[in-house]
């Protein structure tokens, strides 16, 4: 069995707005026509593609191969039967007629549509109404209209070839589409159920619609960061940007502020540009007691000139004292004003090592930190 399938793209397209039709309009990074082209191709054998003739450059432009590009007429049904004619010697069995302008319809509803030719002789995919229907008239309502048994058509419509196609040749008045044609020649159409996705894109509202329906191409990078610090003489130990009154002092070449240190690490990790110590030296002398919030900021300016934003921030403290507990909410606060973020989308919290290990000993404290970077 051969099934064809015709992308009816030789209207303007005018209510979109824009310099150009909508179907050559881009649709996160590609034409309408383009998606729609690739939505059916999957599924069909071949596809003729109808245009007007001065867009024949944009479609070259594409890069996409179809069976056949050939050029409509003044009507839709006239484009369509140009597509007919260009398939006729072919002699596809089955045919879908598709608007170039539904780039987002599903290979559920096209497989339907292909299936529900088993048994019948036409189908094509619609909603029932559920809305409410107004009459009006100079702006007012002036009357309601009842919606039961009322459909909202969709594309791609399913036809037997030569059906559809004698039904085109004895037409001899205009059709609203292609169902219009198949029931004037008494053909029964099947309903298949539609769906909301498969919108028609007709204004400039239904792009930005249908950006949001094919969702952001998200870039999501996840970082580790790991770091310790020794105790030494002091009074007190600086820890995710809050100065901790302690009988002891963690000991580095800046503040030592081990946790923010990590949160740091984690995220020059996501973006692949190494660590604190690639940035910032140890053997420079200008970072001695340099304050951590200079890192971090730096850290997060990065990802940001790389078109990354911090999405959210894990941070473990593991220490036997001091005890994190108190500080948290003014750590998670501290933390999010240098990055930017809500105090939400940080988790700072402490764990023991059991009385193990050199934490466990009290001779310094480790900190273990995960970020997230999202691009869009």
């Amino acid at each position: 069995m051969k099934i064809a399938a015709i992308i009816v793209a030789a209207g303007r397209g005018t209510r979109a707005g824009g310099t150009l039709p909508k179907q050559w309009q881009m649709l996160r990074g590609q034409s309408v026509i383009s998606h729609t082209f690739n939505a059916l191709r999957p599924y069909v054998d071949e596809i003729c593609v109808v245009l007007r003739p001065d867009d024949q450059e944009r479609w070259e432009a594409t890069g996409l191969t179809a069976a056949h590009v050939v050029y409509g007429g003044a009507t839709r049904d006239a484009s369509v039967r140009a597509g007919l004619d260009a398939l006729a010697a072919q002699a596809p069995d089955r045919v879908l007629i598709h608007d170039a302008a539904r780039p987002l319809v599903s290979g559920a509803i096209i497989q339907a549509v292909i299936s529900a030719l088993d048994t019948s002789r036409a189908a094509a995919p619609a909603l029932t109404v559920t809305d409410a229907l107004w009459t009006g008239e100079n702006g007012l309502v002036n009357g309601t209209q009842n919606r039961d048994g009322l459909f909202r058509a969709q594309t791609p419509q399913g036809f037997h070839f030569s059906e559809i196609y004698q039904a085109h040749k004895d037409l001899t008045s205009p059709a609203a589409d292609d169902v219009a044609v198949a029931r004037a020649a008494g053909l029964d159409v099947a309903i298949i159920k539609g769906e909301e996705r498969n919108l028609k894109i007709t204004t400039k509202d239904d792009f930005e619609i249908a950006n949001n329906m094919l969702g952001f191409d998200m870039d999501v990078r996840c970082g580790n960061g790991y770091d310790v610090h020794r105790f030494g003489d002091g009074d007190h130990v600086w820890l995710c940007g809050i100065k901790v009154p302690h009988g002891r002092s963690l000991q580095g070449h800046s503040d030592a502020d081990v946790g923010m240190h990590a949160v740091t690490d984690a995220i020059y990790g996501a973006l692949g540009m190494g660590d604190i110590g690639q940035h910032f030296p140890p053997t420079d002398p200008q970072w001695k007691g340099a304050q951590s919030h200079i890192f971090l900021r730096h850290a997060v300016a990065l990802a940001e000139d790389n078109g990354y934003k911090v999405s959210n921030v894990d941070c473990t403290l593991v220490c036997e004292y001091p005890k994190i507990g108190p500080h948290q909410p003014a750590m998670k606060t501290a933390l999010a004003a240098i990055m930017g973020i809500g105090a939400d989308r940080i988790s700072v919290k402490a764990t023991t090592s059991e009385r193990l290990g050199f934490t466990g000993r009290e001779e310094g404290i480790a900190a273990i930190a995960t970020a997230t970077l999202v691009k869009s």
